[in-house]
């Protein structure tokens, strides 16, 4: 029996006034006694008061046992729990008995010892009652203490003293009390206006005092303001849901709230609200015996609530305090808490988030059911687009319109045809309806009839090609069939990646929801929704492209994850056995395959290398072959990154990739001499001069011959002009700085011209870092008459450019900080600590020398942990090795970064030499690892 259903019978059972508050539950993770010995802890706390004790004095005596009393036995509570991490339910209860406790003592001492009535009159009576979440008798460690103080008329100040005597005892046990003094009166008409207020009251459970009172509320409630007005507390519940899950976001973001969040403890009292406001019950199981759930579905439901609440408790006792935000580094913890361990190449933590992610679907899904039903009673409307449609939609034999969703007719004759559930999804797309929730959980129950004969059929084959292709909106079937199990079961490779959390601050869904959410971007495209913000993607799907090979590559993309090896590599494997099985010639898988394996080439290429240096295109060209591969790994590659999160996607990277693919294209269309380096150069300086038209002739001779080769096809026209402006009638000891928002590419434009000398780059890194700008992309070039031109682009700390009031105050530190006013290896020391949620992820440093990607640079590239100042210190190890760097692209993901430097040795060759290479290579590590060290505290 809950702790509610005792208060309840004890209700029902007891004719004395105050009610009897020592009777001890049975359903606690230890035995009550263990937890708080009311009787024992009253004996002793009330046989400890001396005579003629002042009030304070038995305050401060109050508070110190039942403080005592209090860590007592939220030790011996915690020490169970984490001997039995699951015991969600047992441990919830425990807390509650021992809040009741202290609540009850504190209302004995108030009434007997502190403001004591030997002959109370029928207006001095008080009822303490729990609401809420405490009413309901489930709390965490340290959720709040939620009290009515109920009396029968207007307040009297003897109430009034009680009531304050007991907050202040309370109050000095640092619980979180929520409290209001109301009259049963107060109670219907404050509920009759506030939903808030009249789920609280729902869920009110008597603690202490005056019984009779508190039963007088409870049946005026039922008989006044819940019966009768079910339909309307629906409503209202679910409109509350919906603009909660508006606020936190989708159950697939992966730190989540764990108690407000889309399938989070919220949604799953709600239901508990539902049920009992409805159903009259507390008791779930009863659902099953009246036919709403199924004794499966009872299960899951008793799983995902032993699961989250579970989780809450282990978030609070980690945090050491009310917390329901399972940030990064709180789920470590809590992982390592519930006993997850890491295994088959993926951490405890993502094991640990996957069931929380799968138990999360899992009330949504009990959602779907409970509302069905309610439905079928008429205790929730039908659908709004029902009532504002009235027609119902044609659709085919076999089904029917019910609550403008689509039912089935005959579940016997639904199953005969193992088609049917595929069917069903593409029915449900070519009219627009919803998907029936009975018909759902049909499916749902059936999926063992998914079996290898069904995922070889040939009109089965069809019919999923079909929902991906030809209705518009595959993303709606997709999300689905995963939701109910059927995409893992037709394609049962695809189903270790569902619910599966990458962890990383870079994904913002777990894998089977980022894999939808590409496929939603590919239709958007096609819809010419995005025609303006894609162009080049807009464009290529105008002009044609085998939509099956792409539809069906973007969905096993990410296929390969979360194992031991290269997710790309083993993608590519399980790719060449699922795309013949959904129907695709040979030549298509090929295709699929090969874009699988490569899905990241695209990407890599354009922000970890040098789209200016004409072998990075080259080589790209000579690996992607045709111009058929190049438009679809491009469009692949937009969606891709689009589907990893809100924020991702950027003009910095379509400005990188934009450019990349069309020197491709003309490679590949014209031949590879169209990207020779002396051609470029040419065009350059022909643009160039066009722009300085007013310049003399004589001037114009020395700006094109001041610089070398790299520098013309290293940067467009705009830097160019800059740059000449900058250098014109320059003296020698000279610094000019040029700053502008690059808006084509999201990021301030950086533009140095000073005397050249070793480790400029590093200088200009270290003022940059001082003033907490983040280097996107920076280019370095000498010229023959011995100065230096620079161009960094930088956002700010959220990724943005700086806008035009904060350029001067910019303007001011880099040039403080060049002419040596301050230093900025010191000065970066203490910003470049790491948050708390960014400590808990583990990134390896790998360090890679290519002496083949460039004609005349060796390329370092930096793979390591992300932090402030990290560009610097790389920067400055280079130049104190006396290493030229011409160029630097860095690449962020979430927390890891890639800095790749293009660099000459000082004799202005490539690193040829091995011992050299693996100086360097230590010398980098060692500045990462005391990086590290300070950021990490």
């Amino acid at each position: 029996m809950t702790l509610p259903q005792q208060a309840s019978a004890a209700l029902a059972s007891e004719p004395s006034l105050e009610q009897n508050t020592d009777r001890m539950p049975d359903d606690l993770i230890v035995p009550a006694s263990d937890i708080f010995d009311l009787p024992a802890l009253r004996a002793s706390l009330f046989g400890s008061f001396p005579a003629d004790v002042s009030e304070s004095e038995i305050r401060k005596i109050t508070v110190q046992t039942l403080a005592e009393a209090q860590k007592k036995g939220r030790a011996v509570i915690a020490e169970a729990f984490e001997a039995d991490p699951f015991a969600s339910r047992r441990t919830t209860r425990s807390y509650t008995w021992l809040t009741d406790g202290m609540v009850r003592l504190a209302f004995e001492v108030a009434t007997q010892h502190l403001h004591r009535l030997p002959n109370p009159t029928e207006g001095e009576r008080l009822a303490v009652i729990a609401v809420g979440g405490y009413g309901r008798g489930e709390m965490a460690p340290f959720s709040d203490v939620d009290l009515l103080f109920l009396t029968p008329y207007k307040i009297t100040p003897w109430a009034e003293s009680v009531i304050e005597s007991m907050l202040y005892i309370l109050w000095d046990l640092r619980l979180k009390v929520g409290h209001s003094s109301r009259t049963v009166k107060d109670c219907l008409r404050l509920g009759a206006e506030d939903f808030t207020i009249r789920t609280a009251m729902l869920e009110h459970r008597f603690l202490i005092g005056h019984a009779p009172l508190a039963k007088e509320l409870d049946d005026r409630l039922w008989r006044d303001l819940f019966d009768g007005s079910e339909r309307e507390f629906v409503e209202a519940k679910l409109e509350e849901r919906d603009a909660r899950h508006e606020k936190q976001g989708q159950r697939y973001m992966v730190e989540p709230n764990i108690k407000e969040g889309k399938g989070g403890l919220r949604d799953l009292q709600s239901l508990f609200w539902i049920i009992k406001y409805v159903h009259h019950t507390d008791d779930v199981s009863e659902l099953v015996q009246k036919g709403v759930f199924r004794p499966e579905e009872y299960e899951g439901f008793c799983q995902a609530e032993r699961f989250l609440w579970a989780v809450r408790c282990h978030l609070h006792l980690s945090a050491g305090r009310a917390n329901e935000l399972l940030t990064f580094d709180t789920q470590v913890e809590v992982a390592t808490r519930m006993g997850y361990k890491d295994k088959g190449g993926r951490r405890a933590v993502e094991w640990f988030m996957q069931d929380f992610f799968r138990n999360a679907t899992e009330v949504g899904d009990l959602t779907r059911i409970l509302l069905t039903s309610l439905e079928a009673d008429h205790t929730k409307g039908a659908p709004l687009l029902e009532r504002i449609f009235k027609r119902k939609p044609k659709v085919k034999d076999g089904y029917s319109v019910v609550n403008n969703r689509l039912a089935i007719v005959d579940k016997t004759e639904f199953l005969a045809d193992k088609l049917n559930l595929l069917r069903i999804f593409e029915e449900a797309l070519r009219t627009g309806l919803l998907i029936h929730p009975d018909a759902m959980r049909l499916v749902k129950a059936n999926l063992k009839l998914i079996d290898d004969g069904l995922r070889n059929d040939k009109e089965a084959q069809k019919l999923f090609l079909g929902l991906l292709l030809k209705h518009g909106n595959p993303e709606r079937a997709l999300r689905r069939m995963n939701e109910l199990g059927v995409l893992a079961a037709f394609i049962p490779e695809f189903a270790p990646i569902v619910a599966m959390m990458q962890f990383n601050m870079y994904h913002h869904y777990t894998v089977d929801e980022h894999t939808i959410q590409c496929i939603w971007n590919l239709s958007e495209i096609e819809h010419k929704h995005l025609t303006e913000e894609l162009p080049v993607a807009s464009t290529i799907l105008e002009e044609g492209v085998n939509r099956k090979i792409l539809y069906v590559a973007l969905l096993l993309h990410d296929i390969g994850k979360g194992r031991d090896e290269d997710h790309s590599i083993l993608g590519a494997q399980i790719a060449r056995k699922v795309a013949p099985r959904l129907g695709l010639s040979k030549k298509e898988a090929e295709t699929v395959e090969w874009l699988v394996r490569h899905h990241l080439l695209m990407s890599d290429m354009a922000q970890k290398r040098d789209i200016a240096d004409p072998r990075t295109v080259r080589d790209f060209a000579k690996a992607v072959k045709t111009k058929e591969r190049l438009d679809l790994l491009c469009v692949l590659t937009v969606c891709d990154i689009r589907g990893v999160g809100p924020g991702t996607w950027n003009n910095w990277k379509a400005a990188l990739l934009r450019a990349l693919y069309r020197q491709t294209r003309r490679a590949l269309e014209g031949g590879m001499e169209d990207l020779n380096r002396e051609l470029r150069g040419t065009e350059a300086k022909k643009l160039l001069r066009e722009k300085l038209a007013k310049w003399s002739a004589a001037d114009l001779r020395v700006e094109t011959g001041r610089h070398y080769p790299p520098y013309w096809q290293g940067l467009h026209v705009t830097a160019h002009v800059i740059f000449a402006n900058l250098l014109r009638e320059i003296a020698e000891d000279e610094i000019k700085i040029d700053i502008h928002p690059d808006e084509d590419r999201d990021a301030t434009r950086v533009c140095f011209a000073l005397h050249d000398h070793p480790g400029i780059f590093s200088r200009l890194a270290g003022a940059l870092a001082l003033v907490g700008a983040n280097v996107v992309d920076a280019r370095t070039f000498t010229t023959n008459d011995g100065y230096a031109t620079a161009a960094f682009w930088i956002q700010d700390s959220e990724g943005h450019p700086y806008e035009d009031t904060r350029i001067p105050r910019l303007r001011d530190m880099i040039r403080k900080t060049l002419m040596g006013e301050v230093v900025a290896r010191e000065a970066i020391k203490p910003k470049d600590k790491l948050k708390k949620r960014e400590k808990a992820f583990k990134v390896p440093t790998h360090i890679i020398f290519d002496n083949e990607g460039s004609e005349i640079f060796t390329i370092i590239e930096v793979d390591t942990r992300d932090r402030p100042g990290l560009l610097f210190d790389l920067a400055r190890t280079l130049a104190n090795q006396n290493i030229y760097i011409a160029s630097a692209l860095i690449a962020t993901y979430g927390e890891q970064v890639v800095d790749t430097f293009y660099v000459k040795d000082m004799f202005g060759l490539k690193l040829h030499s091995k011992v050299k290479r693996d100086q360097i290579e230590k010398k980098l590590r060692d500045a990462i690892t005391e990086g590290t060290e300070r950021a990490y505290g």
